[in-house]
């Protein structure tokens, strides 16, 4: 007989998620010059963050780390940009942050928007 009991899967690993003895490093997306700043989910296996500013003197670079300290309750100063300046694919270290933290408030951030 068919039971309509959900199946409970372990999480998925992350593969846009890294540990590093300084905390974490995230691999992202961004979309700049959107109407807001906002996680959009996963673009191949990535996160994707819509930047409101534009790609212009780094002021996208400048909003992404704003962004990322909004999401995880960061000073500024913890967040560095380590990959992509000018690039759309980006890699950022999240100081004091662990992995499993970082995959949470992503994705719990994805759920609110």
């Amino acid at each position: 007989m068919y039971s309509a009991a959900v199946p409970r899967y372990p999480q998925l690993p992350a593969p846009y998620v890294r540990a590093t003895p300084d905390g974490t490093v995230v691999q992202l997306v961004v979309v700049p010059r959107a109407k807001r700043s906002r996680l959009l989910g996963l673009h191949g296996g990535v996160p994707k963050v819509a930047l409101a500013a534009p790609p212009i003197e780094g002021r996208a670079n400048e909003e992404l780390i704003a962004f990322l300290a909004q999401i995880f309750g960061l000073p500024r100063s913890q967040i560095e940009l380590l990959r992509g300046g000018t690039s759309r694919q980006k890699s950022v270290l999240l100081r004091g942050v662990s992995k499993e933290e970082a995959r949470c408030a992503l994705e719990n951030s994805q759920k609110r928007d």
